[in-house]
């Protein structure tokens, strides 16, 4: 059976695993060296054979105590449960200090210690050494991989470009992906588009697009590339994911439901997928699905998640939208314990219960918010938010003159929300002079705020030339 490793499912390994296999089965001696019976313990822990893999790896070392191969096995098995000094003492038992999994071995160590900068000299050290072309590049390329399985992907580009750059689709893929690592999306699609261009069946390839397109924010090109995806593989759930997030970008909610729902069937146990289906339920008024679905995502989701506080909060405001004030503020209050900004929390407590017709209760949350905020300009901003969102534009009017009296102008939010209330009060002089400034300061804010007072075509940086060219016209 294939399990999809090209070493793995070769002719020459499965001659190898079918040999082992008889022998041990059969109680008979297993004449095969260390270096053999490590790619047997490595194929059965790939496959999560692990007590097979731990039989194949003890005897390796039973027959050859100071081997690199089994040790190197140790050795990742130490790191991989964080036991660095485990590490160390394992890579003491090595006799052949001159081979390359040796010192790949001591730099690893090292990563995991954080100490990347000393790894990175120990390499350096060895990468001058070796004269011959093809060894130096082998090693750098070894080097690449060791880095890149480390997650650190500027090192992984910087060693790349110590060697020569090679026409292969793993190098171009490592690239690629290093690049989306580095949030470099723009660059990582034109690579993985020459890798789909090149293989235009590979699933992993259009799946892979199809992420750095909606990094990117293409959208709707990134539907088209999971689209192919699945095309290729319909069970593929990475490709499925990727439709899914597309279509919610594009506010495509009962599409994008339909595809979470098929990546959830494989993968149940996605805390965040559940939490966007929640979200697609709620856009589409299922309210009760949506906190359901919510409450199954925070159930299972780690107490050290930040999406937990996410979760706490839409289900405030599902809760909020459908009357049920006192359960919104208790959902809310499963965040007291949880390491979150506890001030902005008290804010949208005061949003929730203003948005109840609890005035009196929500003062108090707004003031307690405003008060400890460590970012005091935006609490102010997020408090005339809910004012102006729950029809006290007056309220909200006079907050934001007592804000722009305190901070004068060190800060580019909030006058789109002042020209939105003396709009809305009929102050049309001063409408004109904070619409003016909201179109140099913040352009993205005057676009939310004021942007269906506009025409689509009309960009927000000319709102305030348009409106005086408008008034202009009708003088």
């Amino acid at each position: 059976m294939k399990v999809g490793d090209d070493y793995f499912d070769s002719a020459d390994f499965q001659r190898l695993l079918s040999t082992y296999e008889k022998s041990i089965n059969a109680g008979e001696p297993v004449f095969m060296d260390a270096d053999e019976l490590t790619d047997i313990a490595d194929y059965y822990q790939y496959t999560e054979r692990l007590d097979e893999a731990e039989k194949a790896i003890s005897l390796a070392l039973s027959l050859s105590p100071g081997a690199v191969a089994p040790l190197t096995y140790r050795i990742h098995e130490a790191l991989y449960n964080g036991d660095t000094q485990k590490a160390w003492q394992l890579l003491d038992q090595i006799i052949e200090t001159s081979e390359p999994d040796y010192i790949y071995d001591r730099a690893e160590i090292l990563i995991n210690e954080d100490k990347v900068d000393e790894a990175e000299q120990y390499l350096n050290s060895i990468l001058e050494t070796i004269e011959d072309e093809e060894e130096r590049q082998d090693f750098i390329m070894d080097v690449v991989g060791i880095f890149s399985d480390n997650g650190l992907p500027d090192k992984t580009l910087e060693w790349m470009t110590k060697g020569h750059q090679e026409n292969t689709t793993a190098y171009k893929e490592l690239m690629a992906r290093s690049l989306f690592e580095m949030e470099k999306f723009d660059e990582s699609a034109k690579i993985f588009n020459q890798l789909v261009d090149s293989d235009p069946f590979s699933c992993r390839y259009w799946t892979a697009l199809a992420s750095a397109q909606f990094m990117n924010g293409e959208y709707s090109e990134s539907v088209q590339s999971s689209e192919y995806a699945i095309a290729i593989d319909p069970n593929d759930p990475n490709a499925q994911l990727a439709k899914a997030s597309a279509l919610m970008r594009l506010e495509n909610f009962e599409e994008s439901l339909k595809f979470y729902e098929r990546y959830l069937e494989q993968e149940p146990d996605d805390d965040e997928a559940l939490a966007r289906k929640g979200y697609c339920l709620t856009r589409l008024g299922r309210n009760e699905e949506a906190l359901s679905v919510m409450r199954q995502a925070a159930d299972i989701m780690p107490a050290d998640s930040p999406n937990l506080v996410k979760i706490y909060e839409e289900m405030a405001f599902i809760l909020m939208d459908m009357g049920r004030t006192d359960e919104a503020i208790a959902e809310l209050d499963k965040t007291n314990d949880l390491d979150c900004d506890h001030n902005d929390i008290n804010i949208v407590k005061g949003h929730i219960l203003l948005t109840g017709k609890r005035a009196k209760e929500a003062k108090y949350y707004f003031a307690q918010g405003l008060l400890y905020s460590d970012d005091k300009y935006h609490a102010f901003i997020k408090i005339v938010v809910s004012l102006i969102e729950n029809k006290f534009v007056e309220q909200a009017y006079d907050l934001l003159k007592e804000l722009f009296s305190q901070y004068n102008e060190e800060d580019n939010g909030g006058y789109a929300y002042m020209a939105f209330c003396c709009r809305a009060l009929k102050k049309y002089e001063e409408y004109l002079e904070y619409l003016e400034l909201a179109c140099v300061r913040n352009p993205k804010e005057c676009k939310e705020v004021l942007g269906d007072y506009f025409p689509n075509d009309v960009p927000p940086e000319e709102y305030y030339n348009y409106t005086v060219e408008e008034i202009k016209k009708r003088q």
